[in-house]
């Protein structure tokens, strides 16, 4: 029999709130944290807004010696972490650390130290290169830093699919514990993508919004004048822990982790099928997994992008699934307000599904104004809505055509 699943911890960083309250606040007061770039100088780029995170501290969640070797992307899920850990009451001693393990991705990894110590190379003496380089730009290098500070020596990992990566991490480490090979798993996703390098990419393959001109509107899913995504940054991490470890720590739960199901397109590296046949794949199995029909979601946080191609079929995919039923199903994304946040938007989605099981309110897909042709569901449209919702889908789709689907429970004794 697979084990029991639950939800006892949040933490995340974003750019509209560094806590799960000040998050929620942005999400029911529909907050963009969309702006103009400060980071660096955009003027010679076509897009030139990002949805960056403000006035974060990394030394008020590690010391100096781990800021100095770690990426952001690290940082930010080191940050994540720590909230996570503290909002389960988790104090974790030698015997805990074995059986728990963490499972935080991301998409680009460490691109902040990359540009940065690429330029030293070229400009200066390639001996003055960072030590840290060759470890800090890894992938795993969040999840590895995350199980140093917290002693979690149990599987460690970081499940790399682009824009669904953090539901992957999330969906894979509830495996881990369905099937007893960890009791707890810190799970997300972080990224820092906010770099030169990293807007010239997305910007070269026409991927990002233009609209400088006004950009707390320019993120706008499933709007006629959509005209791609705004790139965010931040990290979402949650504990995950089996039921009777929870109850016996004695511990709030927040909700339960029921169904994952996961997909590949196998079709193009960056655009979805066509009729959208593997993210339906992706949400049936999730269905399967958690034994339920599509009679039973009450919302779903949908993946939402904002890009003219990937919101259309989600909305097809959605259709396919749900059928007669779509209608009456809310479905809304809050990349309108975060920005897209590539690797951690799934983990940070996941978040925002429990606070809205936890509060009785879904989150508003801001700047809807005019339906598209084929993009015709409740979007939720620029306000939240006060509804109890009791299961939730939350759905992610990634370059390389990866899918991730998502289904929490209201917790209910």
């Amino acid at each position: 029999m697979r084990r029991r699943v639950v939800i006892t911890g949040l933490g995340l960083v974003t750019p509209i709130g560094q806590d799960s309250k000040s998050f929620w606040q942005g999400l029911m007061s529909g907050k963009s944290g969309a702006g103009p770039i400060t980071r660096f100088d955009p003027t010679h780029y076509p897009t030139r807004i990002a949805a960056e995170i403000k006035d974060f501290r990394p030394e008020d969640h590690m010391d100096k010696k781990e800021v100095k070797r770690m990426d952001l992307f690290a940082q930010f899920g080191m940050a994540a972490a720590r909230q996570a850990i503290r909002h389960a009451s988790l104090s974790v001693t030698h015997e805990l650390g074995e059986r728990m393990g963490v499972m935080v991705g991301t998409g680009s990894g460490g691109l902040n130290l990359i540009q940065r110590e690429h330029g030293r190379v070229l400009q200066e003496d390639p001996r003055r290169l960072s030590p840290y380089l060759a470890s800090a730009m890894l992938a795993n290098m969040a999840s590895g830093e995350i199980a140093i500070a917290t002693g979690a020596r149990g599987p460690s990992a970081a499940v790399v699919t682009a824009c669904a990566t953090g539901s992957s991490c999330i969906g894979e480490a509830m495996r881990m514990i369905q099937y007893g090979t960890a009791d707890i798993m810190l799970a997300g996703g972080t990224e820092a993508p906010i770099t030169p390098l990293g807007l010239a990419a997305f910007s070269r393959i026409r991927a990002l919004s233009r609209q400088n001109e006004d950009p707390r509107r320019a993120s706008r899913p499933f709007d006629r004048s959509r005209d791609g995504f705004v790139a965010g940054e931040g990290a979402g991490v949650i504990v995950l822990e089996e039921l009777e470890h929870a109850r016996k720590r004695g511990v709030p739960i927040l909700a339960e982790l029921i169904g994952y199901g996961a997909s590949t397109d196998a079709y193009h590296i960056t655009s979805p099928l066509p009729d959208g046949g593997g993210a339906v794949q992706a949400m049936k199995l999730a269905l399967q997994d958690a034994q339920l029909t599509a009679a039973d979601i009450d919302y779903i946080n949908a993946h939402g992008t904002g890009t003219p191609l990937n919101d259309r079929i989600e909305v097809m995919a959605v259709k396919r699934v749900f059928g007669q039923r779509v209608d009456q199903i809310p479905i809304s994304s809050i990349k309108s307000m975060t920005g897209h946040l590539l690797g951690a938007a799934g983990a940070v989605e996941m978040i925002a599904s429990v606070l809205a099981l936890q509060e009785g309110w879904i989150p508003p897909t801001i700047n809807w104004e005019e339906a598209d042709e084929g993009c015709t569901l409740d979007f939720v449209p620029n306000h939240p809505r006060r509804q109890s919702t009791r299961i939730i889908m939350s759905n992610s789709f990634g370059f390389g055509g990866h899918n991730a689907s998502l289904i929490v429970k209201k917790w209910e004794e």
